[in-house]
């Protein structure tokens, strides 16, 4: 049985992470393809399409999962943690997108994506019996 801050974090992840996919699809699409770093091997818009249906699938499986939420909660953490590259580069290549158009709001967005790790995996853990 999870507690009720643990489902609330849950259930606040799941749904960012379900709008955050679907604006992947729709109205943030070009924002999202100029945060694609140089390094990743497939087109920009290929890369931000991907990414956003695996949002909305682990914001749906947040959501919804009951016998494999922990998976699921490490799943979204080793989400959060293979996109952080893309981050990185966008602070060191100075790329703006979403209000980050500073040097210092995109540095201060990577301590953001620990955050995420950590709400990922806590909020889909049980709490430890004594």
């Amino acid at each position: 049985m999870t507690t009720p801050a643990r489902t609330i974090g849950r259930i606040l992840l799941g749904s960012a992470l379900a709008f955050a996919g679907a604006s992947h699809l729709t109205v943030a699409r070009e924002e999202f393809q100029a945060q694609v770093p140089d390094f990743v091997p497939l087109e920009p818009d290929t890369t931000v399409v991907a990414s956003g249906v695996v949002e909305i699938g682990l914001g749906a499986a947040l959501l919804f999962a009951r016998k494999r939420r922990r998976a699921v909660g490490v799943i979204a953490a080793l989400f959060f943690t293979a996109i952080f590259p893309g981050n990185i580069a966008q602070w060191l290549e100075r790329r703006s997108a979403f209000g980050l158009d500073t040097d210092g709001k995109r540095f201060g967005r990577l301590f953001f994506q620990p955050v995420l790790v950590a709400l990922a995996l806590w909020s889909t853990r049980s709490p430890r019996h004594r």
